[in-house]
C-alpha cells in the first residue's frame, strides 16, 4: 500500500511541522480543501485549510512522528470525499472512510501508518436491475436502477448536476468500478457512470424543498415519546456528564428507533464502547424484517485511542453518507457520540494554527462549524422528476465537564436544536434509565400532536400537558415539604408528590433487561399514561370527599400499575384494557365507603 509519487504530480516540500499542522511550499496549483498525500512512503493523508502567501497549511489525518523537514507532499487537487454506492451497510469505517476490518486483514490489530483500502469492495459482485431503457431522458436524483443490498434496495441515482439521455445500459452482475449506464449529455458529450458516486464531505448535497418536519421520530422509550419528542428530519443534543448514559441512549435508539438507515458515528468516545456495539449489532434482530439490525447500520470509528485531527472530520463523513441515503427517500437516523469530543480536535487544531482562542480556549469559528453540521439534517423533497421525501434525524451527544451546561459545546449547541434531552447524574446513580431530567429537557416538535392524533392515537398533547404539569408542580412542593414536612401540606398536593413518584418509578422509567419494557410502543405509551391519569385524576376527585391520601397508596390496582410496564408486552397490550376496569371499580368501591360515612 505504500507508493512513490509519479514524476508528473504536483509536489511541494514541507517547510514546518508543529503536530499534525504542516506548512507546505512550492505547489503549482492549489486551493482550500484539496486532498494530499505526505512524504514519500508515508502516504500520511492531509487537507489543505488554509493558504497564507502561497503557503498551504495542511491538517494531517494522521501521526506525523518521523517526518522530516523537506519532505515532499503530492496535491491530489480535489476535496476529501466520500465513496457512495453499495458496500456501505454492515461497514465500520475510521473518521475519512477507511475500512477498518479490510485494514485489519491487511497490516493485523494495529493499523500501520499510511495505509490505505478502498472504502467499497471492488470485488464483490452486484446484481444491477436497470428500471429505465435507452432513449430515456433522465436528470439528476432519478432513479436508474438498482441492486440489492442486505435487507434495503440500494437505488441507483444520477449524481446532482448531471442529465441527459440513456445512451447505453448494462444489467445483470457487475463490480462497482464497471460502467453501469452511459449518457449522453445535452453537449452531445457520451459519459460513462458506475455504480460508485463521489461526494465532498463539507459541502451538502443538495435538494428540492426543505419542510418542516411534522412526523415523531418513534424511539420506543416513553419520556422521549411523551414527553420530549423529536420530529423525523429534526436535531436533538443529549449532553451529560460522565456516566449519565449517553451512550446507552445512542445505542438503544439505534436499536429500536424508527428509522430505514442508521449512521453511528463514534467520535473520540472508548473503544470498548465501539466493540460492544460491534458485538452486540448483530444478534440483534430488526422487528421490521427479522434480520440483523447490523444489515442498516454504517458505523464510523473515530476512538479515543486514534488520531485527534480526524475526529473533525468524522461528523462530516457520517453527515455525507446518510444524505446520500436520504436521496434514495429514505428515513436516516444520524447518531454522533459526542461532539465535545469533536470540538476538542477543533481546539487543538486551532492552537496549533495560533489562532485567538474564546472562552473555554475553543476557536471563535465553533458555533460555525456546529451550524455546518446540525442544518445538514431535515426533511426535504429529494431531486428527481418524481416527488420523493426523505429525512435525516440527528442526535448528538455532549460530554459536559462536570455535567456543566454552561460550557461552550452545549451552550452553542442549543442554538441550533430544537430538543434537548438532559441528563442527570443524580437520577443516573440511582439506577434511573433513561436519566432524562424533566425540569431541564425541553422539545419545541409541537408540530408532531397533529400525526399522533390522527394516525396513531388521540389525546396525546393533553396526556403531555397533564404529566408535565405534576411534575413541575412536585418539583415546587418538594422544598416545602422538606420545611415542614409531606405530612403538613393539603391533602391535593400530597397527592401531587406521591403521584409524581408513581410516574417516575412506573412510568419514566424503563428495564433495558426486561424484554416487555425495553421497547414500548407508541400505543402501549398511550395506553399506560392513560391509566396514571385516570388514578390522579380518580383520586383527586374523591379528596374533595375527604378521602385521605394513604388510603390511595393502599389500592390493590396501583401495584398492578406500577407493573403493568413489566407485565405487557408492546405487541399485546389488549389485557391492559382489565387493569382499567379494575381500577375503576376500586374507586367506584372507595367512593360509595365515604359517600355512606358523610
Amino acid at each position: 500500500m505504500k507508493s512513490k509519487f509519479d514524476s508528473s504530480a504536483d509536489l511541494g516540500t514541507v517547510i514546518s511541522i508543529n503536530g499534525s499542522v504542516l506548512k507546505v511550499e512550492g505547489f503549482q496549483d492549489q486551493s482550500v480543501g484539496d486532498m494530499v498525500n505526505i512524504g514519500e512512503g508515508l502516504n500520511i493523508i492531509g487537507e489543505i485549510i488554509k493558504i497564507v502567501n502561497m503557503v498551504a497549511i495542511v491538517q494531517c489525518y494522521e501521526e506525523t512522528f518521523g517526518l522530516e523537514l523537506n519532505s515532499k507532499v503530492e496535491n491530489y487537487h480535489y476535496p476529501l470525499s466520500m465513496e457512495l454506492g453499495p458496500g456501505l451497510l454492515r461497514t465500520i469505517y475510521d473518521g475519512i472512510q477507511r475500512p477498518l476490518k479490510t485494514l485489519s486483514h491487511l497490516s493485523g490489530d494495529f493499523l500501520s501508518r499510511g495505509i490505505r483500502a478502498p472504502a467499497l469492495d471492488r470485488e464483490k459482485l452486484w446484481n444491477f436491475q436497470p428500471t429505465v431503457e435507452i432513449g430515456d431522458y433522465v436528470t439528476e436524483g432519478d432513479f436508474v436502477g438498482f441492486v440489492k443490498e442486505l435487507s434495503q434496495k440500494h437505488q441507483i441515482i444520477v449524481p446532482p448536476g448531471i442529465k441527459g439521455k440513456i445512451k447505453t445500459i448494462n444489467s445483470g452482475e457487475m463490480v462497482v468500478e464497471d460502467c453501469a449506464y452511459t449518457l449522453q449529455l445535452e453537449d452531445d458529450s457520451i459519459k460513462e457512470f458506475t455504480l460508485i458516486t463521489r461526494w465532498p464531505i463539507r459541502n451538502a448535497r443538495p435538494y428540492k424543498k426543505r419542510f418542516l418536519p411534522n412526523k415523531p421520530l418513534i424511539t420506543g422509550t416513553r419520556v422521549f415519546d411523551l414527553l420530549f419528542p423529536v420530529a423525523q428530519g429534526g436535531v436533538v443534543a443529549v449532553p451529560g456528564g460522565f456516566g449519565t448514559g449517553k451512550t446507552v441512549v445512542q445505542h438503544n435508539l439505534a436499536k429500536f428507533a424508527d428509522a430505514d438507515i442508521i449512521v453511528y458515528i463514534g467520535c473520540g468516545e472508548r473503544g470498548n464502547e465501539m466493540a460492544d456495539l460491534l458485538n452486540s449489532f448483530p444478534n440483534l434482530m430488526d422487528p421490521k424484517n427479522n434480520l440483523p439490525l447490523m444489515d442498516r447500520t454504517i458505523m464510523i470509528a473515530n476512538t479515543s485511542n486514534m488520531p485527534v485531527s480526524a475526529r473533525e472530520a468524522s461528523i462530516f463523513s457520517g453527515i455525507t453518507m446518510a444524505e446520500y441515503w436520504r436521496d434514495m427517500g429514505k428515513n436516516v437516523l444520524l447518531l454522533a457520540d459526542s461532539t465535545s469530543r469533536w470540538a476538542e480536535a477543533l481546539r487543538e487544531l486551532s492552537g496549533r494554527l495560533e489562532e485567538m482562542p474564546t472562552e473555554g480556549g475553543y476557536p471563535a469559528y465553533l458555533a460555525t462549524r456546529l451550524s455546518n453540521f446540525y442544518e445538514r439534517a431535515g426533511l426535504v423533497q429529494v431531486l428527481g422528476k418524481f416527488k420523493r421525501m426523505g429525512s435525516i434525524t440527528i442526535v448528538g451527544s455532549v460530554s459536559p465537564p462536570g455535567g456543566d451546561f454552561s460550557e461552550p459545546i452545549t451552550t452553542n449547541t442549543k442554538r441550533f436544536v430544537k430538543a434537548f434531552w438532559a441528563l442527570d447524574a443524580k437520577l443516573a446513580y440511582s439506577r434511573h434509565y433513561p436519566a432524562v431530567n424533566w425540569l431541564d429537557s425541553y422539545s419545541l416538535y409541537n408540530e408532531v400532536a397533529k400525526y399522533w392524533d390522527d394516525e396513531i392515537q388521540e389525546g396525546w398533547q393533553k396526556s403531555r400537558t397533564v404529566v408535565n404539569t405534576i411534575l413541575s408542580k412536585a418539583d415546587q412542593l418538594e422544598s416545602i415539604a422538606k420545611l415542614i414536612g409531606t405530612e403538613n401540606l393539603p391533602p391535593n398536593q400530597q397527592l401531587i408528590l406521591y403521584v409524581s413518584t408513581v410516574l417516575k418509578e412506573g412510568y419514566l422509567i424503563q428495564n433495558s433487561f426486561n424484554d416487555n419494557d425495553r421497547y414500548s410502543s407508541p400505543r402501549k405509551t398511550m395506553e399506560l399514561i392513560e391509566l396514571f391519569i385516570q388514578f390522579y385524576k380518580s383520586s383527586l376527585k374523591l379528596i374533595k370527599l375527604g378521602v385521605p391520601v394513604f388510603r390511595f397508596k393502599q389500592m390493590v390496582c396501583l401495584h398492578k400499575l406500577r407493573r403493568a410496564r413489566l407485565d405487557y408486552h408492546s405487541k399485546d397490550i389488549s389485557n391492559i384494557s382489565e387493569l382499567e376496569l379494575e381500577m375503576r371499580q376500586e374507586f367506584e368501591s372507595l367512593e360509595e365507603q365515604y359517600v355512606e360515612l358523610t
